[in-house]
């Protein structure tokens, strides 16, 4: 496991921006001042570091705080490729899974509401501590 000192020694972490750059030539691939990391195909920034890969938001954590996440690091505006600083915060995994976007199917507009055929009515449900709660019907949204 990398060492914030030792991440601080490879790379320089702009908390504005949120990128990372290289501050040392390990290889003859990248060069000091280059761009570390690249998008994974899920929309996160993947960064190798002394042979090992690791998660952009995840190495700005350690970077900025001195200890390696031992929870999720959630992007508060969900945008997975935007780690500056500002963005970034710890959360454990419920917390992490209400920031997520409405469904693609969802059709009332609101999370954790969706139209049951049979009652012809909104079907209303939460998740609470990982237990989905029903909390009943509407017969109209607003």
């Amino acid at each position: 496991m990398i060492t914030q000192e030792r991440l601080k020694e490879l790379l320089h972490y702009d908390p504005e921006t949120g990128i990372f750059t290289r501050t040392k030539t390990l290889t003859n691939c990248c060069k000091i001042g280059d761009v570390a990391g690249s998008k994974l195909n899920d929309g996160y920034i993947i960064i190798r570091v002394l042979n090992k890969k690791y998660l952009a938001h995840r190495l700005a954590w350690l970077y900025m705080t001195g200890n390696f996440p031992s929870q999720t690091i959630d992007h508060i505006n969900r945008i997975k490729d935007d780690n500056r600083w500002f963005n970034l915060r710890h959360a454990d995994q419920s917390h992490n899974n209400l920031n997520v976007c409405k469904n693609v199917s969802n059709t009332s507009g609101y999370k954790g509401v969706n139209w049951n055929k049979n009652r012809k009515k909104w079907a209303v449900r939460c998740t609470v501590n990982g237990e989905r709660i029903f909390l009943g019907y509407l017969t109209m949204l607003n």
